[in-house]
């Protein structure tokens, strides 16, 4: 390299401000203002999983403030992530397996993964679903909201059979004792509770 270029160089990086090499700092998170937070213990309150639900949503209080729509927006996209995990869990067991498994195990693990796959399909329909309601704001009345409003529930309705089918799979006496299962059974049980506090909100949603 030249030594004219390479001073060159040298004195263009020394000149750089430092604050241009430091990355932005992230924006602190958005506290839930009183009415979310009153809005949610309230709603929360009618599920079946009160602390469940509180825990899983208050994130999000910023954004569903007071709007029914918007927590049953917010408490599907919690529901669909669950389960994507699970799934992508069940996948990974799955595709590599556990040293030392049964083979019996091993084949529930896979209907498992199969009917998680099958719910978190459903979920990901009604986080979507519940999605293009919220964008219609006001706009959504009538035979649109009810066709949204019933879709919702018949999908949530569905992960909760394909949920059911995957805690079927592992109710072996052997996937009892097994570490692999047993997470899943653990994941399951958390899925259920989302997937249910979810159909509790889009219940509420008001149709005319």
């Amino acid at each position: 390299m030249p030594a004219v270029f390479f001073v060159f160089v040298v004195a263009l990086l020394s000149s750089a401000s430092p604050a241009t090499a430091k990355a932005t700092p992230a924006a602190p998170p958005c506290v839930a203002p009183p009415a979310a937070v009153a809005f949610l213990r309230a709603s929360c309150a009618s599920t079946l999983y009160r602390l469940t639900c509180y825990d899983a949503l208050i994130p999000s209080g910023c954004a569903f403030q007071t709007s029914t729509v918007k927590l049953a927006r917010a408490a599907a996209d919690v529901n669909a992530a669950s389960l994507k995990n699970l799934t992508a869990r069940a996948k990974e067991l799955v595709a590599h397996g556990v040293p030392g498994e049964a083979p019996a195990i091993a084949a529930e693990i896979r209907d498992c993964a199969s009917a998680s796959s099958s719910a978190s399909g459903h979920a990901k329909e009604t986080a979507a679903e519940l999605a293009r309601l919220d964008a219609m704001g006001d706009a959504a009345k009538g035979s649109q909201a009810r066709w949204a409003v019933s879709n919702a529930k018949t999908w949530l309705s569905a992960a909760m059979t394909n949920e059911a089918n995957c805690a079927d799979a592992l109710s072996s006496t052997g996937a009892a004792v097994s570490p692999a299962a047993r997470e899943l059974i653990a994941g399951v049980v958390m899925a259920k509770q989302y997937t249910s506090i979810a159909l509790s909100f889009v219940n509420t949603i008001p149709v005319s």
